[in-house]
C-alpha cells in the first residue's frame, strides 16, 4: 500500500564502462507501489533532493544544472540557472529559512536559492588551492550546516579534500591541512589517478553532523570516516574498520528523527561488488552492520525518510541496484530499477 511517499533515484554515466549503454536521469517509484517512472529523461543526475517541508517540491542536480519539480517529481523543467552545462553534486536546505537552498557544483562552485529552488545565483567562487590533480574536476559533494552556527557551513570535496565557509556560502576557507598532514601514515596513502600519495585523504564523499554532538564533524572518504572536534582544523581516523570489513565510506547520514543515530555506506572501493550500511546508535562511537542485503556494485547512497525513521533505502553503482526496509531493517526489499540504466549516484524519498 502506498502511503504518498515517493523514492526517487538519480542516474549517472559509467566508470569505466564507456561502451555500454543505459538511461540516465530520474526515475520515481511510489512508496508500496511496483512501478518505476522516469520522470527526467536525457540528463545525467547526480543529486536528487524531496524538500522535507514541501515534498511537492523535488530539485534534480544534473550535467545541465538544476531541475525542479512542484508535483512531487511527475514533471521537471529546467530552473531560472545561472550557468549552461554546470554540474551541480548536492543540496543543503537552511534550517533557519527552508526557502533558501544552495546547490553545489564542479568544477568547484556554489549558487544560491531564496525561493524555494525556482531561481538561483552564482555566489563568488571559492579560492580553493588544488591539492589533487585528478581525472575530474573536482565536486562540492555534500554540504552541512553547524547547528550551532547556521551561517557555519562544511563542504566535502571529492578530489580535494574540505572547506568551511562563516558565512552561509558567501567566502569559503580550505580545511584540508591536517587530512594531507595524515596522509604521512602509510595506511592512509592512496594513489590511483594522481601524483599524490595524499589522493585518498582528499577523496571526499559525503559529511554530516550528528545533532546529539553538534561540535563533531564526521566526514566520508576514501581512506574511511574522520570526525573533526574543532571545525574541520584537525580531523581523527574513526577506525571504523573495527566493525565492517570494506571501509571505502561513499556516504554517511544523521537520522532526522534520533540525534544518535547515523548511517554510512562502506564498500571496497569507487568500483566494487560488495558493501553495506553499518549504523551507530552512539553519534559514531560504534557501529553494526544494518542491512542484510547482498549489493553486486558499491554502494552510492543511503536515503532516509524525513518522518518515518523505519523507512531506509540503499542505492548500489551498477544495474540499478536499490534496496529498502519500512520496518526499520527487520525486512528488506528489492527495488531495483528495470531495464538498462546507467550508474546509480543518488536516492531521495519523501
Amino acid at each position: 500500500m502506498t502511503d504518498g511517499s515517493f523514492l526517487f533515484a538519480g542516474i549517472a554515466g559509467y566508470v569505466g564502462r564507456p561502451d555500454e549503454t543505459g538511461a540516465t536521469g530520474v526515475f520515481r517509484r511510489a512508496v508500496g507501489d511496483s512501478t518505476w517512472q522516469h520522470v527526467l529523461a536525457d540528463l545525467e543526475t547526480h543529486v536528487v533532493h524531496v524538500h522535507a517541508n514541501k515534498p511537492n517540491v523535488v530539485l534534480a542536480g544534473t550535467e545541465d544544472g538544476v531541475w525542479r519539480s512542484t508535483n512531487h517529481g511527475a514533471t521537471f523543467s529546467r530552473t531560472s540557472f545561472p550557468d549552461k552545462n554546470k554540474q551541480i553534486w548536492s543540496f543543503l536546505v537552511d534550517q533557519s529559512n527552508k526557502d533558501r537552498i544552495l546547490a553545489g557544483a564542479s568544477p568547484i562552485d556554489v549558487y544560491t536559492s531564496d525561493d524555494c529552488g525556482a531561481t538561483w545565483r552564482k555566489l563568488p567562487t571559492p579560492a580553493m588551492p588544488e591539492h589533487c590533480k585528478v581525472l575530474f574536476n573536482a565536486r562540492v559533494m555534500r554540504m552541512v550546516q553547524s547547528p550551532n552556527n547556521y551561517d557555519e557551513l562544511f563542504a566535502a570535496l571529492e578530489g580535494n579534500g574540505v572547506m568551511r565557509s562563516n558565512n552561509f556560502g558567501e567566502s569559503w576557507d580550505d580545511i584540508s591541512g591536517d587530512l594531507i598532514r595524515l596522509s604521512d601514515q602509510p595506511h592512509l596513502q592512496s594513489k590511483i589517478v594522481s601524483d599524490t600519495f595524499s589522493e585518498g585523504m582528499l577523496d571526499a564523499h559525503a559529511i554530516t553532523i550528528s545533532p546529539a554532538r553538534p561540535n563533531d564533524i564526521i566526514l566520508a572518504l576514501r581512506m574511511g570516516l574522520f570526525r573533526s572536534q574543532n571545525q574541520g582544523d584537525a580531523w581523527s581516523d574513526m577506525q571504523v574498520g573495527r566493525f565492517a570489513p570494506t571501509t571505502y565510506a561513499r556516504d554517511i547520514k544523521s537520522s532526522p528523527q534520533d540525534p544518535k543515530t547515523l548511517y554510512a555506506a562502506l564498500s571496497v572501493a569507487a568500483a566494487s561488488h560488495d558493501g553495506g550500511v553499518y549504523r551507530s546508535l552512539d553519534a559514531g562511537d560504534t557501529w553494526q552492520r544494518f542491512d542484510n542485503v547482498k549489493v553486486n556494485g558499491t554502494i552510492m547512497s543511503v536515503s532516509l525518510h524525513p518522518h518515518d525513521e523505519a523507512q531506509v533505502y540503499i542505492g548500489a553503482r551498477y544495474n540499478g541496484e536499490i534496496y529498502g526496509t519500512r520496518d526499520g531493517g527487520e525486512s528488506w526489499e528489492d527495488l531495483s530499477i528495470p531495464g538498462s540504466v546507467k550508474d546509480i549516484y543518488c536516492l531521495s524519498c519523501g
